[in-house]
């Protein structure tokens, strides 16, 4: 999920913003607390290490809780319906395609065979939610086939996954109006003193 927050800061970069601002805003900190976890995670599946796999569920619907603060801290309140809208439909393409393909998550790993990161073996024994897709395999278009290497995503992991980039980057350019419009009555406060 990483690269989500990447991408908004690249976002927001080209679009002008300072990142600066960002860094020393608490409300963002238990993301970046679970960004942590969720890195940790990831370097334990390429370990070989897929105890944590069965809690990836709870811990996700944790990691996407942690985006409430900011956008209360910031009254993103925009940004959180449209977010929120988002991530239920991608959540609803996920289960539809998981309900037509017997409760299971189809999945197609490319990339992530040879990096180490995807083991055909765990499907089935720590990881009880996907199993190897193939011909039979209804709605493949939802399925989890966008295989980055670290990670193998369907279109609705990219679209909630996509919440993630809309608050960061609304953050971003909430915190930058915030700084300027302070700079800006500082200024008029000190105009009036000379």
């Amino acid at each position: 999920m990483f690269i989500y927050i990447l991408l908004a800061a690249l976002a927001a970069r080209i679009k002008g913003y300072s990142i600066k601002p960002v860094l020393k805003d608490y409300s963002l900190y238990p993301l970046f607390l679970a960004e942590a976890v969720y890195i940790f995670l990831q370097i334990s599946v390429f370990s070989g290490n897929y105890k944590f796999i069965p809690y990836a569920g709870v811990f996700k619907t944790f990691y996407l809780y942690t985006l409430i603060i900011p956008i209360v801290v910031h009254k993103l309140y925009k940004t959180g319906i449209y977010g929120s809208i988002i991530l239920t439909l991608g959540s609803l393409m996920n289960k539809f395609v998981m309900s037509q393909n017997g409760g299971k998550m189809p999945v197609y790993a490319t990339l992530s065979k040879h990096t180490g990161y995807f083991d055909e073996m765990v499907l089935g024994t720590a990881d009880q939610i996907h199993v190897l897709g193939n011909e039979a395999t209804k709605y493949k278009i939802l399925t989890d086939y966008i295989d980055v290497g670290y990670s193998i995503l369907s279109i609705g992991d990219v679209l909630i996954h996509s919440f993630i980039f809309i608050t960061i980057y609304s953050v971003i350019k909430s915190a930058n109006i915030n700084r300027q419009q302070g700079e800006s009555i500082r200024g008029k406060h000190t105009d009036s003193f000379n």
